[in-house]
């Protein structure tokens, strides 16, 4: 059973999160409990042992509302404490914050894709007919309607089923190198940029990465890596045509060639006889 309680912000332990915490997004947040109060608290969860017993309670959702009062130098903030082991806590934060429009196409992606490894992981792999020992929410929405899990995910996120696939590719093929380097840029919103990353080897996405740091320009940092291709001449083309033209006549039967001079007009016995017998030396 959940519990409400006003917590010390000393006394809660704030580990690694999914989301990046947004400076601007927080301070706008603190503005806000300036003028109106804290209007939803944290969630936390029991750890006794954490920090030898210095941080009894671990965050569970809530960062931005939590660095908000930290910045207004609060030294308490309204919490609810939950009953959840790790990978719980995990779920709890993906649900409060996948269904959010402020979240970044990056963002979204990662919960879309975490929040079913994490239940699978807790709960057994997700297959029609098997609810297992506790409620499974995706097997739910599996059975809604008769809707997918994605179907359900993509109503509630307003976008289509491809839209969330999209993501899902994303999600599975974005090097973490490149999420951490355009996290905060509007790179991370820009949906077509980030699927053309994630189709990159991992390695260039790496290499992408740093030197999008350095440059701060994501199309400039791409033609480092992976400089455009040169542009062949006209006599190149020409040659590269040539090339091709011959190889064809050496594998063409009789027939075909003789077909083939018709049609360019060289179809006199003499002319044929000519190049068909320099093409057999």
């Amino acid at each position: 059973m959940a519990e409400f309680k006003r917590l010390l912000l000393a006394e809660i332990f704030i580990p690694e999160r999914l989301r990046a915490i947004d400076e601007d997004h927080a301070l706008a947040i603190a503005n806000s409990f300036v003028e109106h109060g804290q209007i939803n608290p944290i969630t936390v969860r029991k750890t006794p042992a954490k920090s030898k017993g210095a941080t009894p309670y671990t965050l569970v959702a809530g960062g931005h509302r939590i660095r908000a009062a930290a910045i207004n130098e609060d030294t308490e903030i309204d919490s609810i404490i939950v009953e959840a082991d790790q990978d719980e806590a995990l779920l709890i934060e993906i649900t409060e914050n996948l269904f959010r429009n402020e979240l970044s196409v990056i963002d979204r992606a990662v919960f879309v894709q975490t929040y079913r490894e994490v239940w699978e992981k807790a709960y057994g792999k997700i297959e029609a007919g098997r609810p297992g020992n506790r409620i499974n929410l995706i097997q739910l929405f599996e059975h809604e309607a008769g809707k997918g899990f994605s179907q359900h995910v993509a109503d509630r996120m307003g976008i289509s089923v491809p839209s969330l696939k999209r993501l899902n590719q994303i999600a599975q093929n974005l090097h973490p190198d490149v999420r951490a380097a355009v996290r905060g840029t509007p790179i991370a919103d820009n949906q077509s940029a980030l699927i053309n990353l994630a189709k990159m080897e991992p390695k260039q996405q790496r290499q992408v990465a740093i030197a999008f740091k350095a440059e701060g320009d994501l199309k400039k940092a791409i033609q480092l890596v992976v400089p455009p291709p040169v542009k062949a001449t006209a006599a190149a083309q020409q040659s590269a045509v040539l090339s091709k033209l011959v190889e064809a006549w050496e594998i063409a039967s009789e027939e075909t060639r003789d077909q083939f001079l018709q049609h360019i007009g060289m179809a006199d016995d003499g002319m044929m006889a000519t190049i068909v017998g320099e093409s057999g030396e």
